[in-house]
């Protein structure tokens, strides 16, 4: 990893660049639009009546609660992830970017395949869930696509280190199968997930292939 007077260099330079400081504002602005219309759209989501799906694989499976290595996996990746990208202040936009079009996406798909809770589902207990301002309300109904598995996929896809990317990979793979163990995914749910964050890389790659600062590794 870098030294901290790097970290310092790196972002005194971008931050002396107009159009980089104009992308940094939009990257943040529209991330924090994206999170208040996912915030207003889980809680309409979660009074909607929804189809059980006849899952094959769900149904050899009973329900364990791994609420521990989930959230230990997911925020411990979070963290790692976020102060990594954050010495390539141009892949940190990128990863933003990248989530939130992948949030975009997954409104969307919520709003036209209404799903309900599988049977036999453990909750989630998200320790940070107040974040998101539901006023307390447990989200149950956030099914496709998984959330959780689309975001770890997307540190893969952004990380620049090359071993934090297969670390994020298997993180990913791991979380799938956690939240699926216990129930609070479909398999669809999860297996779609890393399909739409990389289809959402693409387009972000490609609204910034003008920027001769990405480099992909």
């Amino acid at each position: 990893m870098p030294e901290l007077k790097d970290f310092k260099k790196t972002w005194k330079t971008n931050l002396a660049s107009s159009n980089f400081r104009l992308r940094f504002l939009f990257t943040f602005l529209l991330l924090g639009i994206v999170i208040r219309m996912l915030t207003w759209y889980l809680v309409y989501n979660e009074h909607r009546e929804g189809v059980v799906l006849d899952d094959p694989i769900l149904k050899i499976i009973t329900a364990v609660n791994l609420n521990i290595p989930i959230f230990a996996l997911i925020y411990v990746s979070l963290i790692v992830g976020l102060i990594t990208l954050a010495f390539t202040p141009e892949w940190l936009l990128i990863a933003i970017q990248t989530y939130s079009l992948t949030v975009i996406f997954r409104i969307i798909l919520m709003y036209v395949t209404p799903l309900d809770v599988p049977h036999g589902s453990i909750d989630l207990e998200d320790p940070l869930v107040f974040v998101l301002g539901t006023g307390g309300l447990k989200l149950t109904r956030d099914l496709f696509f998984s959330g959780h598995t689309s975001t770890l996929f997307i540190l893969s896809l952004t990380s620049r280190s090359k071993k934090l990317k297969y670390i994020f990979l298997i993180s990913t793979i791991l979380v799938g199968i956690f939240v699926m163990l216990q129930k609070v995914h479909y398999s669809v749910d999860v297996f779609v997930a890393p399909f739409v964050a990389y289809s959402s890389f693409k387009i972000i790659l490609l609204l910034n292939r003008n920027n001769k600062n990405i480099q992909i590794v």
